[in-house]
């Protein structure tokens, strides 16, 4: 293979004496397809990453890139060890980043990568926790190899062992990243014992409204809370997720994931295929026998994630939505195999963010590859009047979505 990436290990890397390599497919004229990548190579350093990232998981991305909505047919960064090989003799996958071209993520002609948007807001790599800083080095350079100017990391977690690991990889070459933007969301201290954590969130007074609907909601049917973790269960439990969350505004916005057929391929694969591994739940609220709100979420190592969210609006004012999510804050309290749950929520949102009050600082990072490119300073120019001509749009959509949230 050519350009082998081979520096001493910055802080945070145990392994010394190792070679990192970008992938073989980056001799070629593009990188590798993602749905070409070893599944089980990618589990194993998904179980291995100093970072978890539900979204970046095989089985979610490879159903996520089969058929899901202006997402299949990405391509992939790898970095390899030849010191850490398998019984075939096969290298390890030590990197990994799912990426699309510029043009397809911002309509922008220059040779940018950008992470591939997994239908959920985070996109923070997986990189081998014991070779962290060698894998992002290595990633880089097969970037560079390809003949690409920078690459584009949006929604990673800003303060994550990952995004260190590259800032490491640059400082060796004498680069540094640029942030192109950044916000704080939700997530949830899982480790804290729950009922004090909702009773400094939401005060004694919300707590006791919040109890007086649940009461009124049990009218209704005997309130339950259940959690589907098997193969069997999750499948169809995800049925009744999916009505819940077309039988609402999502469906009259056109977001739900059954009305579109490649969106519901993809769930209805990944969600099964991850709760076989133990890294997806199915949670539902029901009153009596009527499901009244259920939530998909993944698990990767010691992190959950809150995918989506569905309600029976017919029960709006019990507040079905806020009384699932209080439920899940103690499900997740009590697993001591989860420290964080990352609410992966836009900021500000209106239902989770006064419950989960911690906070994940999150962003859009710009990564050159070579030093003095005027191609950096273009490509920022670009992003930044892009996002400033469609600002006034999404805040608009944003006003309505939250309203729309804040009653479910």
């Amino acid at each position: 293979m050519v350009d082998i990436v081979n520096w001493a290990p910055a802080r945070g890397s145990s392994r010394r004496g190792f070679t990192a390599r970008p992938s073989a497919s980056a001799t070629r004229r593009g990188a590798a397809a993602l749905a070409t990548l070893d599944p089980s190579r990618w589990r194993s350093l998904a179980d291995r990453a100093v970072e978890p990232n539900g979204y970046y998981l095989a089985d979610w991305e490879l159903a996520l890139d089969a058929s899901a909505r202006d997402r299949t047919n990405a391509s992939a960064l790898t970095a390899r060890s030849d010191l850490l090989s398998d019984k075939s003799g096969s290298e390890t996958l030590i990197g990994l980043i799912p990426v699309i071209s510029a043009w397809r993520a911002y309509r922008i002609p220059l040779p940018l990568l950008v992470s591939a948007d997994p239908y959920g807001t985070l996109c923070t790599p997986l990189l081998d926790h014991g070779l962290a800083n060698q894998a992002a080095a290595a990633l880089l350079r097969e970037a560079r190899i390809l003949g690409q100017r920078a690459l584009i990391l949006r929604n990673i977690a800003l303060d994550g062992a990952a995004m260190k690991a590259i800032t490491t990889a640059l400082e060796h070459d004498g680069l540094k990243p640029h942030r192109l933007h950044g916000h704080v969301r939700a997530c949830l201290d899982a480790t804290r014992e729950a009922e004090e954590l909702l009773r400094e969130a939401l005060g004694v007074k919300k707590l006791k409204e919040l109890r007086r609907q649940r009461n009124r909601l049990a009218e209704h049917g005997e309130v339950s809370f259940q959690v589907a973790r098997s193969t069997a269960d999750v499948a169809r439990a995800l049925e009744t997720f999916l009505a819940l969350e077309a039988s609402g505004w999502k469906a009259q916005r056109g977001t739900a994931l059954i009305q579109h057929s490649g969106d519901a391929a993809f769930i209805r694969r990944a969600a099964p295929a991850l709760a076989k591994r133990g890294q997806c739940e199915i949670v539902t609220l029901h009153a009596g026998p009527t499901p009244v709100a259920a939530a998909v979420v993944l698990r990767h190592q010691d992190r959950a994630f809150y995918f989506k969210l569905g309600v029976d609006e017919r029960f709006a004012k019990f507040s079905p939505g806020v009384q699932l999510t209080l439920d899940l804050t103690r499900h997740l309290c009590a697993d001591p195999a989860i420290t964080l749950a990352d609410s992966t929520a836009n900021p500000g949102h209106p239902m989770i963010d006064p419950i989960w009050r911690g906070r994940l600082a999150i962003g859009d990072v710009l990564i050159p590859l070579r030093r003095n490119d005027p191609a950096v300073p273009l490509a920022k120019a670009a992003i930044s009047l892009r996002r400033l001509l469609r600002e006034p749009a999404r805040r608009v959509v944003n006003i309505l979505r939250e309203r729309q949230e804040k009653n479910a």
